[in-house]
């Protein structure tokens, strides 16, 4: 496909819920996510693991959601393409689906391998977490299936796909989604057994740093955040956020003491969407710790629907320098909103050459980390955007403006300072 549109649209058909952003081109070949929506529509309902057969009901409402979809991504007159993963690529009947979403709504879906899928989830990742310079693992747990890859500076050295998902597994191990123990006992040996190879092959390959992404991985986010503080927002950008191991298995055991939906519905932090479908997640990101040997994790707030934008910018710019920047996502992030608020590029190329001169002068003294001076360089070449809302109280302003912005690379407590 030829952009000749200033959006584009990414539409995620997923196993779980179908996900669409539309986002901005800017002129460097980056992008601003200027709507998003997502709707839960089960596509694999009725299945008992294996995923042979859509149902005409889940079908039904895959249409009713992407003709909505597709309205949201016209109004943008945004250029859209749409990317198919596990329920539909495992599906007998997927060429009948495919038709029908042509026919009926316009749209052309791609189905694509568990490689690919893999591939588009490293971009997407790389787009929200500073890991590019890194020996990263990352990994995505979906509805049907679960992507692994270790990769450095955007080159994927070792990819796993499994047929593993929280959708999936609460069909098979979970009637009804009511929780036993037997059920779990049955779905953490099952899982123990299909993730053992991969988790051997991405040990031997070696990663200093692991960032994971979707559903699950966000739920399990918002559940440790509700535990850390009970006064946390379902608004609060979990892009970043860190948890560790021992507040994993501490969220998990909650879930799994909550025997029904409506129990688990009350956990604080939960969706109340996922109570039926995140034994099953929970059970195999905890999994994944113990198998991996993993001490702690980073949340990305892209997925596999950034990759898709990413990857439509890589093919389609005609030169590498208007290629979406994977590299220094920090400090793009801070150039393309200090940019966006009309800074005084002068002053505050003064004022950050003069705080950073200060800060290596006196480094003897603090003994700070080299983290500490790239927050000092953010600060100083934003101090001032709140020009941009007025000028008596700018400093509120421009706090106002960095604390609601999508600082991509930035964790919610980074962001703050």
């Amino acid at each position: 496909m030829k952009i000749n549109s200033k959006n584009l649209a990414a539409i995620d058909v997923g196993t779980n819920s179908f996900h669409l952003i539309v986002v901005q081109i800017n002129e460097d070949g980056n992008f601003e996510i200027i709507d998003r929506e997502k709707e839960v529509i089960r596509l694999s309902e009725g299945s008992t693991g294996d995923i042979k057969y859509i149902k005409p009901e889940a079908i039904n409402r895959a249409i009713g959601c992407l003709k909505r979809f597709k309205v949201i991504a016209d109004s943008h007159n945004a250029l859209l393409r749409a990317v198919a993963t596990s329920a539909v690529r495992e599906s007998h009947n997927k060429n009948e689906f495919i038709e029908r979403v042509i026919k009926e709504t316009g749209i052309e879906i791609e189905v694509i391998s568990g490689y690919e899928e893999a591939r588009l989830i490293y971009l997407g990742i790389l787009k929200a977490v500073p890991i590019y310079n890194k020996k990263a693992l990352v990994f995505d747990i979906g509805g049907g299936s679960t992507e692994f890859v270790v990769g450095s500076k955007g080159k994927m050295l070792q990819t796993v796909s499994l047929k593993i998902g929280a959708v999936r597994l609460a069909q098979k191990f979970f009637p009804d989604y009511e929780i036993t123990s037997k059920g779990i006992k049955d779905c953490r040996k099952w899982v123990e057994g299909e993730i053992f190879h991969a988790a051997e092959l991405m040990k031997r390959e070696g990663f200093s740093i692991c960032a994971g992404s979707s559903g699950t991985i966000m739920a399990a986010g918002f559940m440790i955040q509700a535990m850390r503080n009970s006064n946390y927002s379902s608004q609060t950008i979990l892009n970043n956020f860190e948890f560790t191991k021992n507040e994993l298995k501490s969220i998990e055991k909650e879930i799994l003491s909550k025997k029904t939906i409506e129990k688990r519905k009350k956990i604080p932090g939960l969706d109340e969407k996922r109570a039926d479908i995140i034994p099953a997640g929970i059970i195999i990101l905890s999994t994944i710790f113990d198998l991996f040997e993993l001490e702690k994790m980073t949340i990305s707030g892209y997925a596999l629907r950034e990759g898709i934008i990413i990857d439509t910018l890589q093919k389609e710019h005609l030169n590498e320098s208007t290629k979406p920047n994977l590299i220094d996502i920090r400090k793009e992030s801070i150039k393309h909103l200090s940019e966006s608020c009309d800074y005084d590029r002068d002053h505050c190329k003064y004022i950050t050459k003069f705080a950073l001169k200060i800060f290596d002068d006196l480094k003897e003294l603090h003994q700070l980390e080299d983290d500490c001076k790239e927050y000092l360089e953010a600060a100083s070449v934003l101090h001032d955007i709140g020009y941009h809302i007025a000028h008596t109280n700018h400093h509120h302003h421009s706090y106002y403006i960095i604390r609601n912005s999508e600082l991509l690379g930035f964790n919610e407590n980074e962001i703050s300072i």
